[in-house]
């Protein structure tokens, strides 16, 4: 297959080139990459150039604005970059044929409840970062291209910036942390996602055909950031984890209060379940490349 990756510096993009590399001929681009071919996302009517050059049968775009506070302050170019760069993506796509998979969130939805959301689950974004992450979903099914939206959460890896890093950089400069108790969701290590991807894209074309929509992707079970960040530490005796509540930790967005994604659509469409999220940090932890 010929498969064009966007955001292939990202958390998710950076693991996507291992794990796609063996299924074909991959060109993976990030906003920076040099050399005549553009994926700068704050310039979409580039990329659908880029798209049309490739010409791929397979987009995979892990590019996104994932800064959720930054996003507060900078409405438009989130739009650009989480709307209206897959708007064109998927505007591209439909016109060559090609599928287009794209990575969506959990903060498309309010928060409320204690229930899994399941794709049918009505959205409601609290921040501009969920609302513009949703008009990107809704710009995909709109195109009328062949699409998978995958929805996942809480993304961390061992390069870039994220929960699991800044936790290891505080803890080695703090005798204590006071994180988060009241937010739940589901850790998400950026590997495991670009695997199962990869498992998904490796079946073949005519596999997709027959499994088009919208799927939530992510490891099981649940966890508050305190939980998170325990988890981290582990039993080292310092730094201690302290709860607090998300009115003690103010921050300019809103962030879902219950983010847990359902994912036994996934799991029954296409034969995969992800490890419970524990079990996924651990194998991160212990892992020695991705780092670069």
């Amino acid at each position: 297959m010929n498969i064009l990756l966007l955001g292939a510096n990202g958390q998710v993009g950076w693991e996507l080139q291992r794990s796609l590399a063996p299924l074909g001929e991959l060109v993976a681009l990030d906003f920076d990459s040099p050399g005549p071919l553009a994926a700068d996302f704050t310039q979409p009517e580039a990329l659908a150039a880029t798209v049309r050059t490739v010409a791929p049968q397979i987009i995979v775009n892990a590019a996104a604005h994932t800064a959720v506070d930054k996003a507060e302050a900078e409405p438009e170019l989130a739009r650009t970059i989480n709307a209206g760069a897959p708007a064109i993506l998927a505007r591209e796509a439909q016109a060559i044929g090609a599928w287009l998979v794209h990575y969506s969130t959990d903060y498309v939805f309010d928060g409320s409840g204690t229930a899994p959301w399941t794709e049918d689950s009505p959205t409601g974004p609290l921040s501009i970062y969920g609302r513009t992450k949703l008009e990107g979903e809704q710009a995909l099914r709109a195109s009328g291209c062949h699409h998978l939206i995958l929805r996942t959460s809480w993304v961390y890896g061992l390069r870039g910036r994220n929960f699991l890093l800044t936790i290891r950089r505080l803890a080695a400069e703090r005798d204590e942390l006071a994180i988060v108790a009241d937010q739940f969701g589901v850790p998400n290590w950026s590997r495991t996602l670009a695997e199962a991807t990869a498992r998904i894209v490796g079946a073949g074309l005519p596999a997709l055909a027959a499994r088009a929509g919208l799927y939530h992707l992510s490891c099981t079970g649940q966890a508050s950031w305190h939980d998170f960040a325990q988890a981290i530490v582990g039993a080292a005796p310092r730094p201690k984890i302290i709860p607090i509540s998300t009115a003690e930790y103010p921050t300019p967005a809103r962030r879902p209060a219950y983010g847990v994604l359902a994912t036994a659509r996934f799991a029954t469409t296409f034969g995969i379940v992800l490890p419970d999220w524990r079990d996924a940090l651990a194998s991160c932890l212990e892992s020695t490349t991705g780092t670069a």
